[in-house]
């Protein structure tokens, strides 16, 4: 008992110290590494240092071991501690080399730190200083043995030949093995004869020493013959590789011819990217080795003389990994412990657990370790301390660490209280949890009021402590304390247990019968304890139903206190199961309805086409789903590449009724490329229609259609021009398709006839100088096909080329009208003739200052014999000609006349109007204008007036500035005023207007035209001014 509480006193103390954020347990935060030390000859200072170090509180103290023995650090010895890191001074390499640990300790428990080895590396002198002679035949292969010293490292090797620096350079016939550092030379030729030193390297203490010479020496008793190769340098059977690390192969063989070297895998995989095969094949290289680089690899030797292979397997491993630790934990007296370490590795690791550094003894049944798991049962204080998983495998191992702590502690309800207030349903079962935090488990009890409770077949207190109560009553209300004692001391906690009235739906189950897009109400009517909260959830097929992101289909409209739903406009997709939970703080009830939608058929199934002929198409499908209501009728449609979408189409029979799933299409196009569909209807609707069928083409047949329009005429000289509207691509009926054109000078008995292959032809030419000029032809055009002719056309007459008019306009006349017009005037030719018409005529203009290929031309059409040329400049001489035409070209031109336009008319506007009204008589007056130089004098004035600006004005002519108006004095009047000449109208004056007036007499006067300068409110200023005769 005292050693207990003096580990509860212990207790408390980690716990105030975590309470405070200091790290407790020992954690390692340096662990020492692998070395190798370079031992040079002769060197004096060999001095080495694992570094350690670790954390916690206490602090940690260190210790070490050496191959499993721990290391004593006497004063004056060759080892000693600073802190955690062990110091090894006057190196040994035979008894310091080996694999060290360090041990961190408090009194919370003893870490060991990963391993880490001390290697020596040294390279000793060759002890012999001569070696005998090496007797060959030329053509004979040899083998110069190395003999490295005595060393620790890894090591290079070189050979010299001769004399420093001449080098063996390795090729084909010449190979250095890094493995044994002998050289092989596959074949000897007289030039190879000499001494050969061995030159070893260690890669560690970068020294190097060099063996005695070993000469070669040629033998004089004959040549070596040809033979087949002798591998003498090969790889092991199985080279266990490192994963990540790079593995050479060494291969070599002696043979005459030398021979050649090449790798390959056993299972004739490829090689990768990275493999390198160097040094004339002799070694082959795999950097950063991976699992699927393992696998038998072979080497082939070969030559004219033979053939010959090793074989080698690559396996891969790699040391321990931890893929999962065990974790700190903490827990109480008898609880069970659960730990698992989980590590990967080639080959798979074996594991073992250490407490406080030694190794854990699974002696007691409560303690089982099995494949990296570790349980302990029953815990008590004495478990406490720190645990490492160790994962190993002969490549290596990796340690990891983890906490325990075992609790002891007095009952405790301040982290898990009894819930203030537990709701139970009338009737119902309540389970009342009772969860204290106490070390070792205790006791626990109950009380209702100031009673003990008194367990029965309703009332039972679990295993864990909580409290049922079945079948629950209104007597079962009240306040329930539940007691916890252990060894440590007791408490309570206490709760009240409210009994309410159970929920139930007063909706009946239901079946509802709807069609698309009418709108119901699902009903989910309730009883339930007024003083709970209810809420509503509405499933649809067993899924959540979330208003409002429905597409609005989904509303509540229940209120508060039901929960019915409506669904709007409802949707096949929206018929199946339907469930209403309602549910309080003590219970939940749910009610199912089933809604069936009716619609229109689903789209029919297995459109397809059975058989095709010129015309007609065979097509079956299968019903789709009639959403219960029968289907009624069926529809089918095609669709081809030139037509505007779906159409209905012809079928037998005509109706298809709802049990007919099969029919034949007719009046189709032959040759052309047709899909259908297949649309259901029932009572409610038609619905949407079957996927397309597969395209299928029908049968071509002679075609049927002849082309339209057939006309013609036109052309050059000699040629016969046939027109036509080509035979639309779906009125083919079949490949191979064009026209025949027949055509004959009108009365002749026999039809001259050319094929025009090509089927978008709408045009033929026949070309002979026998073709009379503008003579009639009939013509016909006909359509075939790759199964033959079809019809021809209607004959309908046509004429030849006509040729170009041979004679010129006679007597062409040009007069000035005005400054900016000028009439034409010509003889015209005779209509028509047996060879030829006149369609018009052309005529060209151009200025005085151009030139007549820049002229503008003006068309007449028909018998005219004259045209007025518009938009000239005033005074300005033109040249004018003019050529007949008609379809075959123009005719000759005639002869060039000229004509100069008379001078502009004034430019200047009247200045000044003035009117009066007498009666009804409107007198104007006006100042005269005068034409400047190069204007036409002016020969009179246009007045015109009207009732308003839109209406179309009167115009009187004068040759005076005055002008006496009969109009009626009570309307208004819109007047402008301008002067003309021979040059035409000169400009207008601005418009006045004189205001119908209630007086007889009446007087006014519009202003010359305003300056760019006066405002806008000025320009609108009329005066006016008014006398009123008494």
């Amino acid at each position: 008992m005292e050693l207990l509480w003096k580990l509860l006193l212990l207790l408390s103390l980690v716990e105030c110290l975590t309470g405070s954020g200091v790290l407790l347990k020992p954690v390692f935060t340096k662990q020492p590494g692998s070395v190798v030390f370079p031992l040079q000859p002769g060197e004096n200072r060999r001095e080495v240092v694992f570094s350690c170090e670790a954390q916690g509180h206490p602090s940690p103290s260190y210790r070490w071991k050496l191959n499993d023995s721990f290391i004593v650090a006497r004063p004056g010895s060759r080892y000693s501690l600073m802190g955690g890191n062990l110091h090894i001074s006057n190196l040994n390499k035979d008894e310091d080399v080996g694999i060290y640990q360090c041990l961190a300790s408090n009194s919370f428990g003893t870490i060991v730190s990963r391993e880490a080895s001390l290697h020596i590396a040294y390279l000793e002198n060759f002890k012999t200083q001569r070696r005998s002679p090496v007797r060959v035949r030329e053509g004979q292969g040899v083998v110069l043995l190395c003999g490295p010293p005595p060393h620790s490292g890894e090591l290079t090797f070189t050979w010299i030949f001769n004399n420093y620096p001449s080098f063996v350079i390795q090729d084909t016939r010449r190979f250095v093995s890094q493995k044994t550092g002998n050289l092989y030379i596959a074949k000897v030729e007289p030039s190879d004869v000499g001494n050969y030193t061995c030159v070893v390297t260690n890669t560690v203490t970068k020294s190097s020493v060099q063996g005695p010479p070993t000469p070669l020496v040629l033998r004089v008793d004959g040549v070596m013959g040809e033979y087949e190769p002798k591998i003498e340098v090969q790889f092991p059977e199985v080279v266990p590789v490192a994963k990540s690390s790079t593995v050479k192969l060494e291969c070599f063989a002696l043979g005459n011819p030398v021979p050649t070297i090449s790798w390959r895998r056993a299972d004739g995989a490829s090689f990768g990217r990275k493999v390198d095969i160097n040094k004339a094949s002799g070694v082959l290289e795999i950097p950063y080795f991976q699992q699927e680089d393992a696998g038998m690899y072979e080497c082939v030797a070969e030559n004219s003389r033979g053939r010959n292979s090793v074989k080698g397997k690559l396996s891969f491993y790699a040391p321990p990994h931890l893929i999962e630790k065990p974790q700190d934990v903490q827990m109480t007296i008898d609880d069970t412990l659960g730990w698992e370490c989980k590590a990967s590795a080639k080959p798979k690791p074996s594991y073992r657990w250490l407490k406080n550094g030694e190794a854990l003894d699974p002696m007691e049944d409560r303690v089982q370790a099995n494949n990296g798991v570790l349980t302990i049962s029953s815990l008590n204080l004495a478990d406490i301390g720190m645990y490492q998983c160790v994962a190993e495998n002969k490549h290596g191992r990796i340690f990891t660490n983890a906490e325990l702590r075992v609790v002891a502690i007095a009952p405790d309800f301040s982290q898990n209280l009894l819930k203030a207030q537990t709701l139970a349903r009338l009737g119902g079962d309540i389970l009342i949890e009772c969860k204290p935090r106490m070390s070792p488990r205790g006791v626990i009890s109950w009380r209702k009021g100031k009673e003990a409770l008194r367990e029965s077949h309703r009332v039972t207190v679990l295993e864990s402590g909580s409290l049922r109560i079945g079948n629950v009553s209104k007597m079962d209300a009240g306040l329930y304390t539940c007691v916890a004692r252990n060894q440590f001391g007791v408490a309570s906690s206490a709760g009240s247990l409210l009994v309410k009235e159970p929920t139930s739906i007063t909706s009946p189950a239901g079946h509802l019968d709807v069609t698309v897009g009418e709108s119901i109400v699902l009903p989910c009517q309730v009883s339930h304890d007024p003083t709970l909260d209810l809420k509503f959830t509405w499933f649809f097929n067993e899924q959540l139903i979330h208003f409002g992101s429905h597409g609005s289909y989904f509303e509540k409209v229940g209120g508060r206190s039901a929960g019915d739903i409506m669904i709007r406009n409802i949707q096949l997709r929206h018929a199946g199961k339907y469930t209403c939970a309602v549910q309080t703080k003590v219970d939940s009830v749910s009610i199912a309805t089933d809604v069936v939608v009716r619609g229109p058929p689903g789209p029919p199934v297995d459109c397809q086409v059975t058989e095709m002929t010129e015309t007609t198409a065979a097509v079956s499908w299968g019903p789709g789903l009639d959403h219960h209501s029968p289907i009624l009728s069926f529809t089918i449609q095609a669709r081809t590449p030139f037509s505007l979408g779906w159409q209905a189409v012809t079928t037998v029979p005509e109706l298809l009724g709802g049990k007919q799933l099969s029919a034949t299409v007719i009046d189709l196009s032959p040759w052309v490329e047709y899909e259908f569909r297949v649309l259901a209807t029932n009572s409610i609707g038609t619905g949407e229609p079957s996927k397309p069928s597969k395209k299928a083409r029908t049968k071509e047949m002679l075609p049927r259609l002849t082309p339209a329009r057939v006309n013609g005429g036109g052309g050059g000289r000699s040629e016969l021009v046939i027109t036509w509207e080509p035979v639309p691509e779906e009125m083919q009926s079949g490949p191979g398709f064009g026209y025949v054109v027949a055509f004959r000078p009108l009365g002749a008995p026999g039809w001259m006839q050319a094929a025009v292959t090509s089927p978008d032809a709408s045009r033929y030419v026949f070309k002979n100088e026998s073709i009379p000029p503008f003579s009639p032809y009939q013509v016909k055009v006909g359509v075939y096909n790759n199964k033959g002719e079809g019809p021809f056309s209607p004959v309908t007459t046509i004429y030849s080329a006509e040729e170009e008019p041979s004679r010129a306009p006679g007597r062409l006349k040009a007069r000035s009208v005005s400054a900016s017009e000028v009439e034409v005037t010509w003889k015209p030719l005779a209509w028509s003739n047996n060879r030829r018409r006149i369609l018009g005529y052309e005529l060209r203009y151009w200025g005085e200052k151009e030139k007549q290929d820049t002229a503008r031309v003006i068309r007449t059409v028909g018998n005219k014999t004259s045209v007025l040329i518009r938009d000239l400049d005033g005074s300005s001489t033109y040249y004018i000609s003019l050529r007949a035409y008609n379809s075959a070209g123009v005719g000759p031109q005639s002869s060039i006349v000229n004509v100069t336009t008379k001078k502009p008319p004034p430019s200047q506007a009247i200045s000044k109007i003035m009117w009066n009204t007498s009666n009804s008589k409107v007198i104007l007056r006006w100042d005269q204008v005068h034409a400047l130089e190069n204007e036409s004098e002016v020969t009179g004035y246009k007045v015109m007036y009207s009732q308003d600006k839109h209406s179309r004005p009167s115009v009187v002519e004068t040759n005076t500035t005055s002008l006496e108006l009969s109009l009626p004095v009570n309307e208004d009047y819109v007047i402008q005023i301008k002067p003309f000449s021979e040059g035409g109208e000169g400009s207008s004056s601005r418009q006045i207007t004189i205001p119908k007036t209630a007086v007889s007499i009446a007087m006014g006067a519009a202003p010359p035209p305003l300056s760019s300068a006066v405002t806008v409110v000025n320009m609108a200023v009329l005066i006016l001014t008014t006398r009123t005769v008494l």
